[in-house]
């Protein structure tokens, strides 16, 4: 089968590799119909993040199970399915608290396990990792197109509006206009929110955010916008989303905080340093939460959404390759002529 593998920062290709098996019995093989290139993606194509020459990329996708280990009990073959980006077990202390990706036994797609930019995947403990797509919409092109952003970038903007404590009546900010901020706006507006306002800078992003539900924009940086912001709520907002995982965004976040507030983080954090303004936060009771999305806690409320026509956070899905045009996928994603691209194997 075909694969996209990692060879060197800029340099990811589409080539032959090794068909995936049955290695446990709660495996499964699924092929992939629908996969995603992240934000995150972009770090190691960078070269900011250590990666290995022959490692897996892709750690978003949907497809079809083409067969499954004698202790799988809840998915079979036929079965149209949405993964999580992360596998667990769904039994473990971590996986009952509803923080899967701390699971005991389970991991992420990609690097030296099997990754979902490729045409097929072998899934570990698909029982506590696969999610079934409901049979009434496995024809519905669309519904499915609006369903694949909840393997991350949907789960993660929900985890960051709900770790922000987002309430009903909320003032709300989003640190960030990429695809993982514009869902922290949906998922904003879907708990709520009744003012919400974006930090960004890129117009057609801005567009979809105001189709989100972004009511007020901020296209400055640094004190700037943390001044905007202090002036135009006067005292900083309630609830922030925090979806960059710099430095910088970090320090606007804490800084538009109101008093006895809440910061959701969930940008992947990057960079050579993090110095945070710690003493704000103590003194103004500032509550910080966040961290990787349990994706897999999210999925069964957010699909039941979509599917109902509640949710469609499709809109971030702004370029469709297919899979040999994933590394020009990537190339779009650097430059930031795409926001997140679609991968049709």
């Amino acid at each position: 089968m075909k694969a996209t593998v990692y060879y060197a920062p800029g340099d990811v290709r589409v080539e032959n590799v090794p068909d995936p098996v049955i290695q446990q019995p709660t495996d499964a093989i699924v092929r992939i119909t629908h996969a995603c290139i992240c934000g995150s993606d972009l770090w190691f194509y960078r070269g900011e993040e250590e990666w290995q020459p022959g490692w897996r990329t892709g750690h978003e996708w949907m497809g079809i199970v083409e067969a499954v280990g004698s202790e799988v009990r809840t998915v079979k073959k036929g079965d149209r399915v949405l993964a999580p980006f992360a596998f667990s077990d769904g039994t473990c202390e971590f996986c009952r608290k509803g923080i899967q990706t701390s699971c005991l036994q389970g991991n992420f797609w990609g690097s030296t396990n099997d990754g979902g930019q490729a045409q097929a995947i072998r899934s570990p403990l698909a029982d506590g990792t696969l999610v079934v797509i409901p049979p009434a919409v496995e024809n519905d092109d669309d519904l499915l197109t609006a369903i694949l952003p909840l393997t991350d970038v949907m789960s993660t903007g929900h985890h960051a509006a709900v770790s922000a404590r987002v309430r009903p009546g909320n003032t709300v900010a989003v640190v960030g206009d990429g695809a993982v901020g514009l869902c922290g706006v949906l998922a904003a507006k879907r708990l709520g929110a009744e003012r919400i306002i974006i930090l960004g800078r890129h117009k057609s992003r801005l567009e979809i955010a105001r189709r989100f539900g972004a009511t007020d924009v901020v296209s400055s940086r640094g004190e700037e916008a943390i001044a905007a912001v202090q002036e135009m709520t006067q005292g900083g907002v309630e609830s922030v989303l925090e979806c960059v995982g710099n430095e910088s965004a970090m320090t606007t976040a804490i800084g538009i905080a109101r008093p006895g507030g809440s910061i959701g983080y969930v940008g992947v954090p990057h960079g050579s340093g993090h110095n945070f303004n710690l003493g704000r936060l103590f003194r103004q009771n500032i509550t910080l939460r966040g961290g990787v999305a349990p994706a897999r806690a999210y999925i069964p409320e957010l699909l039941a959404d979509t599917v109902s026509g509640k949710l469609n956070a499709s809109a971030v899905l702004d370029l469709i390759v297919d899979l040999d045009g994933v590394p020009k996928g990537y190339a779009a994603m650097d430059s930031r002529e795409a926001i997140k691209v679609m991968v049709r194997p």
